[in-house]
């Protein structure tokens, strides 16, 4: 076996490089997301099309992940799924613009999200060796905070490009393809720095998985039962694309107002991801209890019939996703093996997706039907939620689980 040789870049110095590429990534399909209901609107989109779409693209970043976080694992090349990930949002999103055909642009928001399920894994595999020297949580949360630079300044550059054109998408998502360029160079360039950031791994015990192991290890029971939690309380979140469409169906903002409404939803989403992150170290997981409380606001305020309301309620979805897409990961870090990390990623983001798809779908018809009926159901299943991470905080207060091996 060759000697251990410390990376080229420090842990911080790698999370911080690592945020710039999702920066840039995120300037790209975040600017896109910001007005996937609006596009689609245009297209002649229904209530449920958007739903269904957004449900169905989200589903797919998550549910593909069951087969490339394993494949990651198996092959060890979780540079090369990143890339290819990264790759494919970069080429799918400025098309997304001069899409004239309804099922052609819903292809591209869904194409745009299995690049995301191809890269996803593998990112979440690599940044865990890292922040296992910086902290699970302040990793997570740091990494969070600095892509969301680039979920707001994407979304501002497609509302001051939609102000000139007098909204034409078509520039205004095809500007979106240099900071793609950029994040694909800079992704080549920490690769060529550090080719293996387990390395990062303070246990040394790690490192020898890289020749992979001739059993196979099961999740524990804890891992299913926070799975079950996390898909719950995302089967009662709606999608952006329904409530931007909401917003502009009922002429409560412009459509040149919505991304910008959508990149202040971004700053609430980075600010939530680093408060809740520090909390999670110091705290655990009693701050994901705050993960349903907020989701269950959101449908209050976000489909109501004022401005002031839609905004409220747009900013309340942005915390929520802050602390999805943070804390909720750096959590699986913590109940997950190293030489199992990225499958068990993979495994998450499917369960989760599987509703994800039908959460997307149950509020698009609902908003169809009836907006209180959706409010109702929305906390209904918040309230489940709560209830279900009751059960895995107490399961995480129990001795650590081994992982049972299969013969």
């Amino acid at each position: 076996m060759s000697e251990k040789r410390p990376p080229r870049l420090s842990a911080w110095r790698f999370v911080v490089t690592f945020g710039t590429v999702s920066l840039l990534a995120d300037f790209v399909y975040e600017g896109a997301r910001s007005v996937t209901g609006p596009v689609l609107a245009l297209l002649g989109a229904t209530g449920l099309v958007v739903g269904i779409v957004t449900g169905v693209g989200e589903a797919a970043s998550l549910l593909l992940r069951l087969v490339s976080g394993p494949l990651a694992d198996r092959t060890q090349r979780f540079w090369a799924w990143t890339i290819a990930g990264y790759a494919i949002t970069v080429i799918s999103v400025p098309l997304l613009g001069y899409a004239s055909i309804l099922w052609v642009a819903c292809g591209l928001v869904i194409l745009e999200r299995v690049g995301k399920a191809i890269r996803g894994p593998s990112k979440d595999a690599l940044l865990s060796y890292a922040t296992a020297a910086t902290g699970r949580g302040r990793g997570f949360a740091v990494h969070e905070a600095i892509d969301q630079f680039g979920a707001v300044i994407g979304p501002l550059v497609v509302a001051a490009v939609l102000a000139v054109t007098n909204t034409d998408y078509g520039p205004a998502l095809a500007v979106l393809a240099l900071p793609g360029v950029l994040a694909l160079g800079l992704v080549v360039w920490l690769r060529a720095r550090v080719p293996h950031p387990i390395d990062y791994e303070v246990d040394p015990k790690p490192h020898v998985s890289l020749t992979l192991p001739t059993e196979r290890v099961r999740l524990p029971r804890a891992f299913w039962l926070y799975a079950a939690f996390t898909a719950t309380t995302v089967l009662g979140f709606a999608t952006f694309g329904i409530i931007s469409f909401h917003i502009v169906e009922a002429g409560l903002l412009e459509p040149v107002w919505v991304p910008v409404l959508y990149a202040g939803v971004m700053v609430v989403d980075a600010l939530a991801a680093l408060a809740t992150g520090w909390a999670y170290d110091r705290y655990g997981a009693r701050v994901l209890f705050a993960l349903p409380v907020v989701a269950a606001s959101v449908p209050l305020f976000a489909f109501g019939s004022t401005a002031a309301a839609v905004i409220v309620g747009s900013l309340l979805w942005g915390m929520a996703l802050g602390i999805q897409e943070s804390t909720l990961r750096a959590t699986v870090a913590d109940l997950i093996p190293t030489r199992r990390r990225s499958t068990a990623y993979g495994v998450f983001a499917a369960v989760v997706g599987a509703t994800t798809a039908g959460g997307g779908a149950l509020a698009g018809a609902l908003y169809d039907v009836s907006v209180p009926l959706l409010v109702a159901i929305t906390i209904g299943v918040q309230a489940v939620a709560v209830v279900l991470l009751l059960v895995v905080t107490r399961s995480l207060r129990r001795p650590a689980e081994e992982p049972a091996h299969e013969q």
